[in-house]
């Protein structure tokens, strides 16, 4: 099988970014309150109840206060006391503390909840962690590298948008269904990692068009990967042809550097540059993450899907939030060789699999489904 991918328009991903982040609600849209409760049985609280910004997060014994009555939001968010865990500077960095702070829907103030009980800062790609796995009351939180210790597990009020223990709206037993022969890279918990990146994506509008936004995700993911088996572009000799040197920084990590990877088959070197700056990764630098880490892959795939809008005249995001239905979300990630006639065996490949997740999802399709 051999994927192909589509040069896409990449100007001005900063201001599509920044627009997506300024449209947050200014208050979860749907949201579950109560205690976190992680290492020792202790929970995350609000030292001294205090409501001023930079304010230290830390654990205490549970004792049901307000300061540890935790609001976690189907919009990204985790609020306290009227204000968001925060990580400290904005910083990716592990030791970065967290701390309360006013909400601003910046990604330092974005958490994705897990199956498998971590919470997620996505932009750093690291985990809620209690700081030396110490359980001492007032120990503070950072952020740190994710590695499934008990100092980085938390039982947390389950969020609302469909149900799920990440608020996404497809469930892992949901998922598995959709992908049964997927490879072991695609997880599930690297999808819901990833998405604090794009808070808007499959949380706009209806609980029909959210739904149906995410089988669309899924189904032209579906499509682009043969069913989430395929990782990296199976054709290798199309492998240094992805370098554009008429950009001015070049290929640094070399002429076949920049071959398709991950979930949307990204490559080209302006494309790797385009997403690494809208995500706050040097995948310029180093490609190799796609591959490597399933949730810069599948934050790579919502780059695409929330900004960039390919051969079509608007992105799959709008395409599905807008009601213009399935057929432009294929236009947009490869019209020119599919729409109007040109393919139409591949976009009915695409629809079938729309049509199959959204019955899994308990929605109907909608209309307009081909391009």
């Amino acid at each position: 099988m051999q994927i192909r991918w589509r040069r896409a328009a990449v100007a001005a991903v900063g201001t599509l970014v920044l627009g997506l982040l300024s449209v947050l609600p200014a208050s979860p849209a749907a949201a579950a309150t109560g205690q976190i409760s992680g290492l020792a049985g202790k929970c995350v609280d609000v030292a001294g109840a205090g409501t001023a910004n930079g304010t230290a997060v830390q654990l205490y014994d549970c004792n049901g206060t307000p300061a540890q009555q935790w609001n976690v939001g189907a919009d990204g968010t985790i609020r306290a006391l009227g204000k968001c865990l925060d990580v400290t500077g904005n910083s990716t960095a592990s030791g970065a503390q967290l701390q309360l702070w006013d909400c601003t829907g910046g990604p330092n103030q974005q958490w994705v909840v897990t199956a498998a009980r971590d919470i997620v800062n996505p932009q750093a790609d690291k985990c809620a962690d209690v700081t030396g796995n110490n359980s001492a009351n007032s120990t503070r939180l950072q952020i740190w590298t994710c590695t499934g210790g008990a100092n980085q597990k938390w039982t947390a009020p389950a969020t609302g948008g469909g149900g799920t223990p990440s608020g996404f709206v497809v469930s892992e037993a949901q998922f598995n269904q959709m992908f049964p022969n997927r490879n072991s890279f695609y997880t599930y918990s690297g999808l819901t990692a990833a998405l604090g990146a794009y808070p808007a994506f499959t949380t706009t509008g209806s609980d029909t068009v959210r739904k149906q936004e995410a089988a669309a995700f899924l189904a032209n993911v579906n499509h682009e990967t043969g069913g989430l088996v395929y990782v990296v572009e199976q054709n290798t000799a199309n492998y240094p042809t992805y370098c554009d040197w008429s950009q001015s920084y070049g290929c640094p990590a070399g002429q076949a550097a920049y071959y398709g990877r991950g979930p949307i088959q990204l490559s080209w070197n302006f494309n790797y540059k385009a997403a690494g700056d809208a995500l706050g990764i040097d995948l310029l630098g180093n490609p190799w993450l796609v591959q490597n880490d399933s949730a810069v892959a599948w934050k790579t795939g919502l780059w695409y899907w929330n900004t960039q809008s390919g051969p079509g005249t608007m992105t799959p995001h709008n395409a599905m939030v807008n009601s213009a239905g399935f057929g432009q979300t294929i236009r947009s990630i490869n019209g020119s060789l599919e729409c109007d006639g040109r393919n139409p065996a591949q976009v009915q490949s695409r629809v079938d699999a729309y049509q199959r997740f959204t019955s899994i999802l308990g929605v109907t399709p909608g209309a307009n489904l081909y391009c």
